[in-house]
């Protein structure tokens, strides 16, 4: 489906873990070319709401939907639309960084090129790198590792990222806010989490903040109020 088709909207959703309530009546809507920044103090869900969003956990009420099917249904459908960068890195120890790059983007249905693949390594400032064992890079080139592949999926319409400036010097920093907005310019959904102010030049933002228990919900430009 092109990017400028895409949607996501949240339904009522509440979350608890363990016996805490994060957030309740969740409710948001995007369309393509949006970017979503969720915010709030640690502990508030940010990271919980990002795996809920790409189904890796499921909320206690609502629902998620894509283009408007809900995501648990959709499965692979929606999982094709997706590149999700959390916390964990999902690189392997015995393989090179060029090599994790090709086979991901392998699993993904997306192939490219060893070249691709080091241009990509390059933009995250792996240059030089690209032959190196990953367990011998360092827990910051690691994540540059799995930060690579999102210069060579332009074809997913919807990233979700956590953190996903942590680690990186400022080039880098740089490269990849202009990429994400790139991306979202050109009809994609971008969600992320960052603990650093990077300005990204998107046409459109939208921010999620969480509170612990209650959220705000406010589109910048635009009056916040309390939902």
């Amino acid at each position: 489906m092109p990017k400028d088709t895409s949607n996501l909207e949240l339904r009522g959703i509440r979350c608890i873990r363990g016996e805490r309530l994060l957030f309740s009546k969740l409710s948001f809507r995007c369309s393509a070319g949006t970017l979503v920044r969720i915010a709030g103090p640690n502990g508030t869900g940010k990271t919980t709401l990002l795996r809920l969003l790409v189904g890796l956990m499921q909320p206690q009420e609502g629902e998620i939907l894509w283009n408007g099917k809900a995501i648990l249904k959709l499965k692979e459908e929606f999982w094709q639309n997706l590149i999700y960068i959390g916390h964990l890195n999902g690189v392997k120890d015995e393989l090179t960084a060029r090599e994790n790059l090709l086979v991901n983007c392998e699993i993904g249905e997306h192939p490219i090129t060893a070249e691709q693949a080091d241009e990509a390594l390059e933009k995250v400032g792996l240059a030089g790198f690209e032959n190196n064992l990953t367990r011998h890079l360092s827990q910051g080139q690691r994540r540059r590792v799995a930060l690579a592949r999102l210069y060579v999926s332009r074809h997913a319409p919807f990233w979700v990222l956590d953190e996903p400036f942590t680690a990186l010097d400022v080039k880098a920093v740089d490269n990849l806010a202009n990429l994400i907005a790139q991306h979202v310019n050109e009809g994609g959904i971008v969600a992320f989490t960052t603990h650093q102010e990077v300005p990204i030049a998107a046409n459109r933002s939208e921010r999620i903040d969480l509170t612990g228990g209650r959220w705000l919900n406010a589109s910048i430009g635009k009056g916040r109020k309390e939902v």
